[in-house]
């Protein structure tokens, strides 16, 4: 996407600039058979644009592409790699306001929040820039001193990457990053509903002189259909998917036929922990932070709130009387906080699970209803008196909606807080550095946000255990998930 000039409608023009066609081999085309789909406003439901939609054959020619051009990317010096990163990153950043807009209009997100995603996004292009010329090896002597290893690192090869809706440029950039510096070449997948960001950042690659094929862009709404033959295609070493833990295993499955490397990055049920001598105005902003961004719609939102009894209707007064100032719209619009759902599916899951809730005795503090009208709009909610049983703390909510249950020991807020086949992030606030540090050890999840509501920085590892994924993006290991270590032993005459 190139800067858009000033005009009358900024929303058609930044819709007018993004490709809508598949990449394939560095050229923007149509589909094969000529398909498209719709990629809709969900704060209207109408349709912003129609883009190329991919079936096989596409993704047959984008997996070919990527075949063809990976010798030589691999050969590519690093530092070569690196400079056409840092160059993307400087297109990206030139051209936030006109890549917010673009986001918010497919995705639904508050310009604001837009804002920060384009330079988070960014961000994993500038560390990843850095990180391709510090991919080292090993030179050693045997321990017997009869020979020599040498053990070196090279990339895993062509790569199958998978994002999600929800953040759908950083979710790219995260996995294009490492796969750019590490020397492999690509075939992505967007979301069907938000490919429009994805589209654009392949421009900006193109722009900032990635080769042709490297990266190969294909949208689809068959997303079983187009990708289950590259996975067991065996050309592709490497697969990292961002999405939901019930489509990660049907991936890994298909991934298991050619022994692939994957990384995945599933789903997440974050307990949000405070304790009685929590500083309870820092924990209310957490909350915000944590339950707010996106609309609730991220894997590491909070997803249950476990509050000591001692301060959980203080807790909970001060969350309500934040979450009841937040103004709910459009995300162009000026002063809106919080944007529409994406889809009307996602909409009914977050009413069903509320009135699960309340008919199991939950109450309503705040919100609590859908809003009428056009779009996917949801009302910020609290809940209190949340029972454990309840489904919306077992499932992802992917909404607005903040339930609270109390707990009285630290050990029955650990326990509550791990009682599930999650372990993606998990929060909690107290001032006391020794509960902090017996708590954090004791949780079981791959990130924990400590006092904070904002674990995710492109400098350090994101990802979760037990059902929540396998392996890290991001920080110094990002670029390992896309490395293969390579040893020779050097045998030494006489």
């Amino acid at each position: 996407m190139s800067a858009t000039p000033a005009g009358p409608d900024p929303e058609q023009a930044v819709l007018d600039a993004v490709p809508t066609g598949l990449f394939i081999g560095g050229t923007w085309r149509p589909a094969a058979s000529g398909a498209t789909l719709a990629v809709d406003d969900p704060a209207t439901g109408k349709t912003l644009v129609e883009v190329a939609n991919a079936a096989p054959d596409d993704g047959r020619a984008a997996l070919d592409a990527a075949v063809a051009a990976q010798p030589g990317f691999a050969a590519l010096p690093p530092r070569e790699r690196g400079e056409i990163l840092r160059r993307a990153y400087e297109l990206i950043m030139s051209r936030v306001d006109d890549l917010a807009l673009l986001m918010t209009l497919e995705m639904g997100k508050p310009l604001a929040e837009s804002k920060g995603e384009v330079s988070y996004a960014a961000e994993f292009f500038r560390w990843f820039a850095e990180e391709a010329v510090r991919i080292d090896g090993r030179y050693a002597v045997a321990p017997n001193g009869a020979s020599r290893f040498l053990v070196m690192r090279q990339p895993v090869g062509v790569c199958l990457l998978i994002t999600p809706w929800n953040f759908p440029m950083a979710m790219g950039t995260r996995k294009i990053g490492p796969a750019v510096a590490a020397g492999c070449t690509m075939v992505i997948k967007p979301a069907q509903q938000t490919p429009l960001s994805m589209h654009a950042l392949a421009a900006i690659l193109a722009e900032a002189g990635l080769p042709d094929g490297v990266l190969n862009v294909v949208t689809t709404a068959t997303a079983g259909r187009l990708m289950a033959p590259l996975i067991r295609d065996g050309r592709a070493r490497k697969l990292s998917f961002t999405g939901s833990t019930q489509v990660g295993k049907t991936l890994l499955e298909h991934a298991s036929h050619q022994v692939l490397r994957t990384s995945m990055e599933l789903g997440g049920n974050a307990p949000f922990l405070v304790f009685g001598d929590a500083d309870l105005d820092a924990a209310v902003d957490g909350a915000m932070t944590a339950k707010m961004r996106n609309m609730g719609e991220a894997c590491t939102a909070a997803n249950r709130f476990l509050v000591h009894r001692s301060v959980a209707d203080a807790f909970a007064d001060r969350l309500t009387e934040r979450m009841a100032t937040l103004r709910v719209g459009r995300g162009t619009d000026d002063g809106v906080q919080v944007g529409p759902l994406v889809d009307a599916t996602s909409r009914e899951k977050v009413v069903e699970l509320v009135g699960d809730a309340v008919g199991h005795g939950a109450t309503v503090r705040v919100g609590g209803a859908a809003v009428d009208g056009p779009g996917w709009f949801y009302r910020p909610t609290v809940l209190t008196g949340v029972p454990l049983d309840a489904r919306l703390t077992k499932e992802e909510i992917f909404g607005p909606v903040a339930p609270i249950s109390v707990f009285d020991t630290d050990d029955d807020a650990v326990a509550a807080a791990n009682d599930t086949e999650f372990g993606l992030v998990s929060y909690l606030y107290t001032e006391n550095l020794a509960r902090a540090l017996r708590v954090s050890e004791a949780l079981e999840a791959g990130m924990i946000g400590l006092n904070t509501g904002l674990v995710s920085n492109p400098a350090a590892p994101f990802g979760g255990i037990k059902q929540s994924g396998l392996g890290r993006e991001g920080g110094s290991v990002g670029i390992d998930e896309y490395l293969e270590t390579k040893y020779v032993a050097l045998g030494l005459k006489g």
